[in-house]
Parts: C-alpha cells; structure tokens; sequence
C-alpha cells in the first residue's frame, strides 16, 4: 500500500497527544494510572457492548442492571489487583473491590430474573468474555504497575514501537497480506515491527539498564510484540464480524478506546504468566 503522508501526520499528531497523557499515567503515581486505565476501561466497555449490539442482535434487550453492572463488575477486577494500599487506615481498594465484586455476584442475577423479558444465556457468555478480554488484562497491567512501573512500561513502549514501525515498513515495502482478517497488514510490516520493537527495547534495555537483563527485556518486547499483533488480529475480527471500520472515534486516525488498546489487552495476560513463573 501507498505512503501516505497525510494520514500519517494525522496519526502523529494524536499518537502524541496520547504519548503525553499515557507516560504522564505511567511516571506520574500508581494513582493517577489507576484512574487513567479506569477511564480506558469503560470506554473500552462502551465499544465493546456496541460491537456485540451488531454482531449479535439480542445484546439490546439487556437490562441496564446488566449493562452497566458488569462494567462496575469489570472494575472491581481493576480495584482488586491495587493490593492492600488503601485511602484510608480502615479500607483498602483491594477490600473494597472484593466486597462490591461479591454484593455485584449475588445482586445481578437477581435482578435479571426480575426485570429481563427473557434470560438468554448467550448475552451473558458475552459479558463473561468481555469481563475476561477488557477487565481482567487491565487489572492485570494496574496489578504490574503496583509491583513495578518498568513492566507496563515494557509493554507499552514495545507495543508503540511495533504498531508505528509496522505501519512505517508495511507503508513502504509491504506487499504480502498477512490475513484476510486485516487486508492491510503485510507480512513484510508485520515481521519488520517485531524485529525493530525487540531490537529498540534491547538497545533501551542494555544502555540505560533501567529495565531489566537484556534477556529478560528482549523476551518480554517479543512477547508484547507479537501476542499484541494477534490482538489486533482478534479486534479486526470483531469488527468484521460487527461490519465497522472503527471500534469508535475518539482518536482521530486511531479510532476507538478498543481499536488503540487492543495489543494491550492481549499481550498483557502472557507479559504476566511469563513474569510470574521467570522473575518472581
């Protein structure tokens, strides 16, 4: 496909703006990320409650109880993973989480019976799955971002690399489509993203030794590389299957909450099983 430099000034623009905000959640305090992943959150719920109202019809008919408890649900999971820091010396997030999590379980059922014009099972599984795709990788990264501001940090920036250098080397000598699902990646832009996300985080890593070994630093960008490539991958397919171009609108040139955080909500649950059985 052709360079095209309007675009491509377009996406700059608003991928800076986003840089600013993003490392201002990062470096700032384990506070401020929580409320700016908070936010991301539940625009990535909203997204994704209006993909399954196209791709699945009967999604509609859930009642508001359903509807907005299981994004309130979704963030108890993000308060969950904050730990035992608290506010206060009577409560922490964690404690407050469990305990709205457990009221959230018993109440929402209850309330589906009494108000939905009819149970269907399969709106349920997709709330389920959402809980899973959007809610538990958040809590994950917020869980990471409590323990040690470097590993979202590893994941994000190898995820920023890879998506801008595939699209600079897809841009330029991408010919090869990698899948139906997304016609204008290219295999070229693909393999040429990973390599150069890997290669700038070992460069990052072995100079500043910020970070960790450069073993770990390297296997950690592959991982968030690639495992971010096929979330895109998962989210195009959404889409198709939803028939929209973007998840949303809120980043001009980027689309929706979805369609900017979707390498992250996959890459983060496997930076994490590998961090779990290899650094801890």
């Amino acid at each position: 496909m052709a360079f095209n430099w309007q675009t491509f000034r377009t996406r700059t623009g608003t991928a800076i703006i986003f840089a600013v905000v993003m490392l201002a959640g990062l470096l700032w305090n384990q506070w401020l990320f929580l409320l700016l992943f908070s936010i991301i959150h539940f625009g990535c719920w909203y997204e994704y409650q209006q993909l399954l109202e196209k791709i699945d019809p009967d999604y509609k008919q859930i009642t508001p109880f359903h509807r907005y408890g299981v994004m309130i649900a979704g963030w108890c999971i993000l308060l969950f993973f904050t730990g035992d820091d608290s506010f206060s010396d009577v409560l922490s997030l964690h404690a407050i989480a469990w305990w709205v999590g457990l009221v959230l379980i018993l109440v929402l059922p209850i309330m589906e019976l009494l108000f939905s014009r009819h149970i269907n099972l399969r709106n349920i599984r997709h709330s389920i799955l959402g809980l899973l795709y959007i809610s538990l990788s958040f809590g994950l990264l917020v869980q990471m971002r409590w323990e040690d501001m470097r590993l979202p940090m590893l994941i994000i920036f190898s995820i920023w690399i890879n998506d801008t250098m595939a699209y600079i080397v897809g841009s330029l000598i991408g010919k090869t489509p990698l899948s139906a699902i997304s016609p204008k990646k290219t295999w070229e832009g693909t393999i040429g993203g990973i390599m150069l996300s890997v290669l700038v985080m070992a460069i990052i890593s072995y100079t500043t030794n910020y970070f960790y070994s450069l073993t770990h630093s390297v296997i950690i960008a592959l991982i968030a590389a690639v495992f971010g490539t096929f979330g895109d991958l998962l989210e195009s397919k959404i889409k198709r299957m939803a028939n929209v171009k973007d998840s949303g609108s809120f980043m001009p040139g980027h689309g929706g909450f979805l369609d900017r955080f979707d390498s992250i909500l996959l890459a983060t649950p496997f930076v994490w099983i590998y961090v779990n059985l290899f650094l801890r």
